[in-house]
């Protein structure tokens, strides 16, 4: 088993990813957290969150048999993308978040983790079955798991204070995606926590969403409120919103362990229709049409056009007063969905106070 790893780790490096670790299914500790942080309410509309009860933190509930999870990570910031901060302080742009400038990840990472079983299951066939035969699942952030807490304890980082991975040398731009096997497969030593006195992200966070160190109130959280929220923003939090349309970043643009990040060598990860820096007004002024054929195959078409609209509206309404956006406001605000004039109605009251 000492062997298989190690076989594993260096055909997933073929397949291109960054990094693998292996850990066991024993998640005693973070399954306190997790409960703690649902009884605080703090996963807001995120039900899915609270309704699986410990399949989240017992693996083989979730997928009867599991031994071990094999957690992997891909790095994702792309190569020639604008400068984050400049195209964040720019008022007249719209920051979307690094993770969905490129295609899919969900994709993207589930395919790879196919073709790595694919390759197990090659390569061994017949010992495997022997053994009993190769059981496995492959989930990329489309089931109840705890990644971070999993991929901790795989020795790939450590659970930052903003509860993002970081990894010592490669920083957090990256995602994590796990294999469920009956593999007893040889574990690797979790990582230690190096954030030490630390404060960064808690202090840029725009919200204030982290609300103690390792503690995210979701409710509060950017990403959340424009990517998971369905309804109207809460108005106190529409200006402290600026112009982040889609996720938000700041935590990790200001992590001094991101200076060692990775440039992603995955191609599908490329910036694609110029998101990387592109103004407010012309993602306001698509239809639903041109929503759909440019974001086809990102994360973001997950969020649909009416809530793309609804977040640039709130984009509109935190930047400079011009009167090409008055103009795109007002057209706006007698749009044939709801959720769409109400914000647009917000937008034009906060250029009437300036």
């Amino acid at each position: 088993m000492q062997k298989l790893s190690a076989n594993i780790k260096a055909w997933a490096a073929e397949l291109g990813f960054s990094d693998i670790g292996i850990t066991d299914t024993d998640l005693q500790a973070a399954e306190a957290e997790h409960q703690n942080w649902i009884e605080k309410g703090f996963h807001g509309e995120m039900d899915y969150m609270a309704k699986h009860g410990t399949k989240r933190t017992r693996p083989a509930e979730l997928v009867p048999n599991t031994l071990r999870i094999i957690s992997a990570r891909l790095d994702y910031l792309p190569p020639d993308a604008a400068d984050s901060k400049a195209v964040m302080l720019n008022g007249e742009k719209a920051f979307i978040s690094r993770y969905s400038l490129g295609r899919d990840y969900h994709k993207v990472m589930r395919s790879k983790l196919q073709k790595l079983c694919d390759r197990i299951q090659a390569e061994l066939g017949q010992i495997l079955e022997q053994a009993g035969g190769f059981e496995y699942r492959v989930f990329t952030d489309s089931a109840p798991v705890l990644e971070v807490a999993l991929a901790e304890k795989a020795g790939m980082g450590w659970r930052g204070k903003h509860t993002l991975l970081i990894n010592k040398d490669r920083g957090s731009w990256f995602f994590l995606g796990e294999i469920y096997t009956n593999l007893p497969l040889a574990i690797d030593t979790p990582a230690t926590n190096h954030c030490g006195t630390c404060s960064s992200c808690m202090e840029v966070c725009p919200t204030q969403a982290i609300t103690a160190p390792y503690e995210v109130d979701a409710r509060r959280c950017i990403s959340y409120l424009t990517i998971e929220l369905k309804g109207s923003i809460p108005l106190e939090l529409r200006p402290l919103i600026g112009n982040r349309v889609y996720g938000c970043d700041d935590c990790q643009l200001f992590c001094p362990w991101n200076k060692f990040a990775d440039i992603t060598k995955e191609t599908d990860f490329a910036v694609k229709h110029g998101l990387d820096d592109i103004s407010l007004l012309d993602c306001f002024s698509w239809d639903e049409e041109t929503f759909k054929t440019r974001m086809a195959g990102s994360a973001i078409y997950r969020i649909g056009y009416e809530q793309w609209l609804r977040n640039i509206a709130v984009g509109l309404g935190n930047a400079p007063t011009t009167d090409a956006t008055i103009v795109a406001l007002e057209k706006r605000a007698h749009d044939d969905s709801a959720i769409v004039r109400e914000h647009s109605a917000w937008a034009l009251t906060q250029h009437q106070k300036s």
